[in-house]
């Protein structure tokens, strides 16, 4: 069966580059989005030369364009360009489900929780795509450190929330196709525990002098 095309606004950078490459590897075709379409074709071409033999490809469009073409939108930029980055894929996200990845962090005090206005910048991107789109929140708790590296198997979980059942397992089969155990963890006004885990893990970095902790949930069904 023909697996879905996924957008992968804000493609270039580190987690989203990562998990592109993971999911082109598990057969899904990938678009990657930038600001700038020249950026998002000279990343989509290094990526995809990278890919082992019978991956899907990896192509680059600006963010309006890729987001038109991905039947699924992944948004993965810093939550300071979450907004202006919203406002370009609004018309091409609409009728599809936005899986969100990005964290509020206020700087200097990444390692901080701080709380938006709107509560998560998960509700705050429902807000501005408008009730046709089903946003879901995940991979907010995932370091981008190993993803590039197709021998590093993931030994950290992946809390998935949004109001739409559907649109949540469709988040949690990408995330197993990334190689993750992931969970429903429930409605999207969960959002703003799972992206303040981000700050938490930030300091356990820092003041333990490690790389890319994450969370591993006991107790949940494993294969």
């Amino acid at each position: 069966m023909t697996k879905p095309t996924i957008a992968v606004i804000g493609g270039t950078g580190a987690e989203g580059s990562g998990l592109a490459v993971r999911w082109a590897v598990a057969g899904y075709p990938i678009v990657i989005g930038s600001r700038s379409a020249e950026k998002a074709e000279t990343v989509s071409a290094e990526l995809a030369a990278g890919l082992p033999d019978g991956s899907a490809p990896i192509t680059g469009l600006d963010n309006a364009a890729a987001a038109a073409a991905g039947e699924i939108v992944v948004l993965s930029v810093p939550y300071s360009a979450q907004s202006a980055t919203v406002d370009q894929i609004v018309a091409g996200s609409q009728g599809k489900i936005v899986i969100t990845v990005g964290v509020p962090l206020k700087p200097p005090k990444v390692s901080v929780f701080w709380q938006p206005e709107g509560g998560s910048a998960a509700a705050e991107a429902q807000a501005q795509l408008g009730e046709n789109v089903r946003v879901v929140a995940a991979f907010q708790n995932i370091s981008a450190t190993h993803l590039l590296d197709l021998d590093w198997e993931p030994d950290c979980d992946v809390l998935v929330v949004g109001d739409d059942k559907a649109a949540k397992e469709v988040a949690i089969e990408l995330a197993e196709a990334a190689g993750f155990f992931a969970v429903n963890a429930g409605p999207l006004a969960n959002a703003p525990v799972v992206e303040g885990l981000t700050a938490v893990l930030i300091g356990i970095n820092i003041r333990n002098k490690v790389k890319g902790s994450g969370i591993r949930l006991t107790g949940s069904p494993r294969d």
